[in-house]
């Protein structure tokens, strides 16, 4: 049996949901923003939207998963569970996708569904990372992944609506520096 994920008509209608969902952020509150309205933008019917998403929480985290998954591909950066190098490219990466979302380089904090899908690809991307390399320690992966998860999105949101703030390559090797202890990495280089 074909998996339904991999039909090319399936993966054309969930892009374009995300690509609907993402020019009505452009100009209204997650909140203010209904599943119909969703449905409409992207020329489909609410059952065909139900068809691919529960509700529009998943797929606003399907849709932030999918742009920070790509913009960590085109940067070719995947975090191996050991690099403190991959580390700083990963937060690098995070900083300047906080900082191409509309409102928040005006100060604007990230709405709290934004917050929290973004901290769940960082954990699952750290997650995978750590399991992959293992080491015997008091503390379960998931509590350590959880924890990096989320001290880097507040240093980086913090980062990201500071007026003046420093470049993003700067701020990414503190970040690193700081989240590294965490998950047991090498020191976080500097680039």
């Amino acid at each position: 049996m074909k998996d339904k994920g991999s039909d090319p008509r399936v993966q054309r209608t969930r892009r374009l949901l995300q690509q609907s969902l993402g020019k009505l952020l452009e100009s209204k509150k997650f909140e203010d923003i209904s599943v119909q309205d969703i449905a409409d933008e992207a020329t489909v019917n609410r059952a065909t939207f139900y068809d691919h998403y529960d509700d529009r929480f998943s797929l606003l985290e399907c849709m932030i998963a999918s742009r920070f998954h790509e913009l960590l591909a085109e940067r070719e950066v995947q975090f191996d569970g050991t690099c403190g190098a991959k580390l700083h490219a990963m937060v690098l990466a995070l900083c300047d996708y906080l900082a191409s979302l509309p409102g928040v380089a005006e100060g604007r904090r990230t709405e709290p569904h934004m917050e929290s899908a973004i901290i769940a690809v960082l954990r699952e991307i750290l997650l995978e990372g750590l399991k992959r390399h293992a080491a015997e320690k008091c503390v379960a992966p998931e509590i350590v992944a959880a924890a990096a998860s989320w001290a880097m999105y507040g240093a980086a949101r913090e980062w990201a609506q500071t007026p003046g703030r420093c470049p993003a390559g700067e701020i990414a090797g503190t970040v690193a520096g700081l989240v590294a202890p965490i998950l047991g990495v090498g020191e976080a280089a500097a680039q």
